[in-house]
């Protein structure tokens, strides 16, 4: 079972081609079968969240919040780690930040 925070090895198609590859990937939420993820880089240079050897990552990478889709189930290959509690909050912080436009 996906739970919030897991950092997966995931099969995805990226939105300018119609190549498919492993990437990790942040779960969001998981519903019905369908995954909602934030991508993950090793390119440091990227704006993000950055994410530690020391965290769990193989290496230092990039949580990319302006890179989230969905994904189904099916195309994670396996649960690499889970987010320490605190990262965790930074990227709800983050997210919620983002989103403060909504509120009205």
């Amino acid at each position: 079972m996906l739970k919030a925070g897991d950092v997966v090895l995931a099969s995805v198609q990226f939105a300018d081609t119609f190549e498919v590859k492993k990437r990790p990937a942040l779960v969001l939420f998981e519903e019905h079968g369908n995954v909602a993820v934030a991508g993950i880089t090793s390119n440091t240079s990227m704006e993000g969240i950055a994410l530690s050897r020391k965290e769990g990552a193989v290496k230092d990478s990039i949580i990319k919040l302006n890179y989230i889709f969905t994904i189904s189930e099916a195309m994670v290959q396996k649960i690499l780690f889970s987010l320490p509690k605190e990262k965790k909050q930074v990227v709800f912080n983050e997210l919620v930040s983002k989103l403060a436009g909504l509120r009205q």
